[in-house]
């Protein structure tokens, strides 16, 4: 989502395609994530690009309005660094929800809560941090 939501903000029209990721995964997907072998993949003038934030980075620098991240060095620093807490412990704590069985769903509730309050305390008052990159993050 966050790149479709990254690309829709920047007005760019893109080609969407969908991919079965549990039954086959289809070949152009192994041919341009090799590593990971998973999606998001961004193909732009037939070159892939992998990872999601790293994408919307992408798009961020490739069409220049409007910016998604913020303008100052220090901003886009501390905008990534959320990100990033984000990816490393928000989506696994959602993982962890959705996996887990009796007492364990319990546990992983107040972990989710917990990284959910270190993620709007960071907020302050603002609506998102330093930017719209939050948004794109969050979805």
């Amino acid at each position: 989502m966050r790149v479709k939501i990254a690309l829709g903000e920047k007005g760019v029209t893109f080609e969407s395609r969908e991919e079965d990721l549990f039954g086959g995964k289809s070949e152009l997907l192994l041919k341009s994530n090799p590593i990971y072998q998973k999606v998001p993949v961004f193909l732009h003038n037939g070159k892939p690009l992998c990872e999601s934030s790293v994408i919307v980075s992408y798009i961020d620098e490739t069409w220049a309005s409007p910016a998604l991240l913020p303008p100052c060095t220090y901003g886009r620093a501390q905008a990534r660094f959320l990100a990033d807490y984000i990816d490393q412990k928000l989506f696994d704590a959602v993982r962890n929800v959705a996996m887990s069985k009796g007492e364990a769903t319990e546990a992983a509730k107040k972990e989710l809560i917990e990284i959910l309050k270190v993620v709007d305390g960071s907020l302050g008052d603002k609506d998102f941090f330093g930017g719209r990159l939050l948004d794109l993050l969050t979805l």
